[in-house]
């Protein structure tokens, strides 16, 4: 599967930033199609189904882009996906057509778990430090996390940062057994 997910991730990234196209409005589109795949059974079921011609189910998929105003790009990605049967793996491709991107333009994803609810202008100062720290720009996914009293884990790729209360705590206990 990884190899099917990162080979139509690839080649649509390369699409994308070949024709010169909005790399974040067309992950949105792609985004939002996924969720709609996602909450539809029936159609997925459509989508997968050995039986029903090709035609009849890319009929089904222009009748939603023209409903939804979903861009050409897209459209005829998931054709792609239709035609090759690679509809189970939409949600796992849109996933790592984002990594794609975010590699190729530059950022880094940081998961950053704090005590409480950041304002916008905290989220922004934290991302910024971030970006000092890794010298890439950072796109966060915030989560709370009250077991850390304050402050902020984060965690980029497999490196973390923890500038949380309970991590400045367990660092001093640290010390103390080694003084000790």
């Amino acid at each position: 599967m990884a190899s099917v997910t990162i080979t139509y991730a690839r080649a649509f990234a390369d699409a994308v930033l070949a024709m010169h196209l909005d790399p974040a409005r067309v992950l949105q589109e792609a985004q939002a199609f996924e969720a709609l795949v996602g909450q539809s059974k029936e159609l997925r079921q459509v989508w997968e189904a050995p039986s029903i011609p090709a035609v009849q189910k890319r009929a089904v998929l222009d009748a939603i882009v023209a409903r939804e105003g979903t861009s050409a790009a897209v459209r005829n990605f998931l054709a792609v996906l239709i035609d090759h049967r690679r509809v189970p793996f939409l949600s796992a491709i849109v996933k790592q057509f984002e990594l794609e991107l975010d590699q190729r333009m530059g950022f880094a994803e940081a998961q950053i778990a704090s005590a409480r609810e950041l304002s916008g202008p905290e989220r922004r100062a934290l991302e910024q430090e971030v970006e000092k720290l890794i010298g890439k720009k950072v796109r966060g996914r915030y989560s709370r996390d009250t077991s850390l009293l304050g402050g902020a884990l984060v965690k980029v790729g497999s490196t973390i940062y923890d500038g949380s209360v309970m991590g400045q705590l367990e660092r001093i206990r640290e010390q103390l057994r080694n003084t000790s």
